[in-house]
Protein backbone atom coordinates (compact mmCIF):
# COMPACT_ATOMS: atom_id res chain seq x y z
CA UNK A 1 0.00 0.00 0.00
CA UNK A 2 1.14 3.55 -0.66
CA UNK A 3 2.70 5.54 2.18
CA UNK A 4 0.48 8.39 1.04
CA UNK A 5 -2.82 6.58 1.71
CA UNK A 6 -4.15 5.45 5.07
CA UNK A 7 -7.43 4.59 6.77
CA UNK A 8 -9.04 3.39 3.54
CA UNK A 9 -12.65 2.31 3.97
CA UNK A 10 -15.24 1.32 1.38
CA UNK A 11 -18.99 1.17 1.01
CA UNK A 12 -20.87 -0.55 -1.81
CA UNK A 13 -23.22 1.88 -3.54
CA UNK A 14 -24.41 -0.50 -6.26
CA UNK A 15 -23.79 -4.13 -7.12
CA UNK A 16 -26.25 -4.54 -9.99
CA UNK A 17 -24.20 -4.90 -13.21
CA UNK A 18 -20.70 -4.34 -11.81
CA UNK A 19 -19.76 -2.85 -8.43
CA UNK A 20 -19.71 0.84 -7.58
CA UNK A 21 -17.81 1.66 -4.38
CA UNK A 22 -17.57 4.81 -2.31
CA UNK A 23 -14.12 5.11 -0.71
CA UNK A 24 -13.07 7.36 2.15
CA UNK A 25 -9.38 7.68 2.96
CA UNK A 26 -6.66 9.99 4.13
CA UNK A 27 -4.19 11.17 1.51
CA UNK A 28 -0.82 12.81 2.15
CA UNK A 29 -0.41 15.77 -0.24
CA UNK A 30 2.85 16.94 -1.79
CA UNK A 31 3.33 19.47 1.02
CA UNK A 32 3.04 16.74 3.68
CA UNK A 33 -0.50 17.55 4.86
CA UNK A 34 -3.08 14.81 5.37
CA UNK A 35 -6.47 15.34 3.68
CA UNK A 36 -9.60 13.26 4.10
CA UNK A 37 -10.94 12.48 0.63
CA UNK A 38 -13.97 10.67 -0.73
CA UNK A 39 -14.06 9.10 -4.19
CA UNK A 40 -16.24 6.65 -6.09
CA UNK A 41 -14.72 3.87 -8.17
CA UNK A 42 -16.45 1.48 -10.54
CA UNK A 43 -15.04 -2.07 -10.47
CA UNK A 44 -15.91 -4.11 -13.54
CA UNK A 45 -12.80 -6.28 -13.58
CA UNK A 46 -9.94 -6.14 -16.06
CA UNK A 47 -10.19 -6.68 -19.79
CA UNK A 48 -8.42 -7.46 -23.05
CA UNK A 49 -8.75 -6.12 -26.58
CA UNK A 50 -7.23 -6.97 -29.96
CA UNK A 51 -6.80 -5.65 -33.46
CA UNK A 52 -6.94 -8.51 -35.94
CA UNK A 53 -5.34 -7.65 -39.27
CA UNK A 54 -4.60 -9.28 -42.60
CA UNK A 55 -1.38 -7.81 -44.03
CA UNK A 56 -1.99 -9.40 -47.46
CA UNK A 57 -5.36 -7.71 -48.00
CA UNK A 58 -4.75 -4.65 -45.76
CA UNK A 59 -7.97 -5.45 -43.93
CA UNK A 60 -8.84 -5.42 -40.25
CA UNK A 61 -11.73 -6.83 -38.24
CA UNK A 62 -13.75 -4.58 -35.93
CA UNK A 63 -17.12 -4.83 -34.24
CA UNK A 64 -20.18 -2.59 -34.15
CA UNK A 65 -22.59 -2.76 -31.25
CA UNK A 66 -24.99 -0.73 -29.13
CA UNK A 67 -23.45 1.00 -26.11
CA UNK A 68 -25.96 2.68 -23.79
CA UNK A 69 -23.47 5.20 -22.31
CA UNK A 70 -22.70 6.56 -25.78
CA UNK A 71 -26.41 6.80 -26.54
CA UNK A 72 -26.89 8.77 -23.32
CA UNK A 73 -24.04 11.10 -24.34
CA UNK A 74 -25.17 12.40 -27.75
CA UNK A 75 -24.57 9.33 -29.95
CA UNK A 76 -28.04 9.20 -31.55
CA UNK A 77 -27.88 5.53 -32.58
CA UNK A 78 -25.80 4.31 -29.63
CA UNK A 79 -23.82 2.15 -32.05
CA UNK A 80 -20.06 2.16 -31.58
CA UNK A 81 -17.32 0.76 -33.81
CA UNK A 82 -14.78 -1.03 -31.63
CA UNK A 83 -11.97 -3.51 -31.51
CA UNK A 84 -12.89 -6.97 -30.26
CA UNK A 85 -12.74 -6.95 -26.44
CA UNK A 86 -13.98 -8.59 -23.28
CA UNK A 87 -13.56 -8.95 -19.55
CA UNK A 88 -10.98 -11.43 -18.25
CA UNK A 89 -13.47 -13.17 -15.92
CA UNK A 90 -10.58 -14.90 -14.13
CA UNK A 91 -8.78 -16.02 -17.29
CA UNK A 92 -5.26 -14.91 -18.25
CA UNK A 93 -5.46 -12.06 -20.80
CA UNK A 94 -4.28 -14.20 -23.75
CA UNK A 95 -6.87 -16.91 -23.03
CA UNK A 96 -9.61 -14.29 -22.68
CA UNK A 97 -8.87 -12.53 -25.95
CA UNK A 98 -8.77 -15.78 -27.91
CA UNK A 99 -12.24 -16.65 -26.54
CA UNK A 100 -13.52 -13.18 -27.43
CA UNK A 101 -12.15 -13.45 -30.98
CA UNK A 102 -14.07 -16.68 -31.54
CA UNK A 103 -17.25 -15.40 -29.84
CA UNK A 104 -17.38 -11.90 -31.34
CA UNK A 105 -15.56 -12.21 -34.67
CA UNK A 106 -15.95 -15.91 -35.48
CA UNK A 107 -12.25 -16.66 -35.94
CA UNK A 108 -9.95 -19.12 -34.18
CA UNK A 109 -6.51 -17.57 -33.78
CA UNK A 110 -3.58 -19.50 -32.34
CA UNK A 111 -1.08 -16.64 -31.95
CA UNK A 112 -1.63 -13.18 -30.50
CA UNK A 113 0.94 -10.62 -29.42
CA UNK A 114 0.54 -8.50 -26.30
CA UNK A 115 1.70 -4.95 -27.01
CA UNK A 116 0.89 -3.04 -23.81
CA UNK A 117 -1.67 -2.51 -21.06
CA UNK A 118 -3.26 0.67 -19.80
CA UNK A 119 -6.00 2.25 -17.70
CA UNK A 120 -8.68 3.83 -19.86
CA UNK A 121 -10.50 5.99 -17.29
CA UNK A 122 -8.43 5.95 -14.07
CA UNK A 123 -10.38 8.76 -12.44
CA UNK A 124 -13.41 6.52 -11.94
CA UNK A 125 -12.83 2.95 -13.19
CA UNK A 126 -10.39 0.37 -11.76
CA UNK A 127 -10.14 -1.60 -15.02
CA UNK A 128 -6.82 -2.14 -16.78
CA UNK A 129 -6.98 -3.35 -20.37
CA UNK A 130 -4.44 -5.69 -21.98
CA UNK A 131 -3.88 -4.78 -25.66
CA UNK A 132 -3.09 -7.37 -28.34
CA UNK A 133 -2.58 -7.57 -32.09
CA UNK A 134 -2.83 -10.65 -34.26
CA UNK A 135 -3.00 -11.63 -37.90
CA UNK A 136 -5.82 -13.59 -39.45
CA UNK A 137 -6.60 -15.37 -42.71
CA UNK A 138 -10.05 -16.18 -44.12
CA UNK A 139 -9.49 -19.91 -43.52
CA UNK A 140 -9.34 -19.24 -39.75
CA UNK A 141 -13.06 -18.42 -39.68
CA UNK A 142 -14.98 -21.03 -37.65
CA UNK A 143 -18.37 -19.34 -37.18
CA UNK A 144 -20.30 -16.14 -37.92
CA UNK A 145 -19.33 -14.36 -34.68
CA UNK A 146 -21.79 -11.81 -33.37
CA UNK A 147 -21.32 -12.31 -29.63
CA UNK A 148 -22.97 -14.35 -26.94
CA UNK A 149 -26.74 -14.57 -26.56
CA UNK A 150 -26.31 -15.26 -22.84
CA UNK A 151 -24.54 -11.88 -22.51
CA UNK A 152 -27.22 -10.14 -24.64
CA UNK A 153 -24.62 -9.25 -27.27
CA UNK A 154 -25.77 -8.22 -30.73
CA UNK A 155 -22.47 -7.60 -32.51
CA UNK A 156 -21.96 -6.84 -36.19
CA UNK A 157 -18.58 -7.98 -37.55
CA UNK A 158 -16.93 -5.36 -39.79
CA UNK A 159 -14.18 -6.12 -42.29
CA UNK A 160 -12.59 -2.79 -43.19
CA UNK A 161 -9.68 -1.61 -45.27
CA UNK A 162 -7.06 -0.40 -42.80
CA UNK A 163 -6.64 3.05 -44.37
CA UNK A 164 -10.42 3.52 -44.42
CA UNK A 165 -10.66 2.57 -40.73
CA UNK A 166 -7.74 4.82 -39.81
CA UNK A 167 -9.43 7.75 -41.60
CA UNK A 168 -12.58 7.08 -39.55
CA UNK A 169 -10.75 8.40 -36.48
CA UNK A 170 -10.54 11.87 -38.05
CA UNK A 171 -14.15 11.79 -39.28
CA UNK A 172 -15.42 10.79 -35.84
CA UNK A 173 -16.88 7.48 -37.04
CA UNK A 174 -14.47 5.71 -34.66
CA UNK A 175 -14.55 7.26 -31.18
CA UNK A 176 -13.60 4.29 -29.01
CA UNK A 177 -10.27 4.91 -27.23
CA UNK A 178 -9.02 1.31 -27.27
CA UNK A 179 -9.71 1.06 -31.00
CA UNK A 180 -7.95 4.35 -31.72
CA UNK A 181 -4.90 3.20 -29.74
CA UNK A 182 -4.75 -0.09 -31.64
CA UNK A 183 -5.14 1.59 -35.04
CA UNK A 184 -2.39 4.06 -34.18
CA UNK A 185 -0.14 1.22 -33.01
CA UNK A 186 -0.73 -0.62 -36.31
CA UNK A 187 0.04 2.55 -38.29
CA UNK A 188 3.23 3.36 -36.35
CA UNK A 189 4.52 -0.21 -36.58
CA UNK A 190 3.45 -0.79 -40.19
CA UNK A 191 1.43 -3.91 -39.45
CA UNK A 192 -0.92 -3.42 -42.39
Amino acid sequence: MSERVKNLSSEILSDAWYTLYKYTFEYKTNDGQWQTQTREAYDRGNGATILLYNAETSEILLTKQFRLPTYLNKNKSGLLIESCAGLLDGDPPEVCIKKEIKEELGYEISEVKKIFECYMSPGAVTEIIHFFVGSYRPDMRVNEGGGSDSEQEDIEVLTLDFDQAYAMIATGEIKDAKTILLLQYAKIHGLV
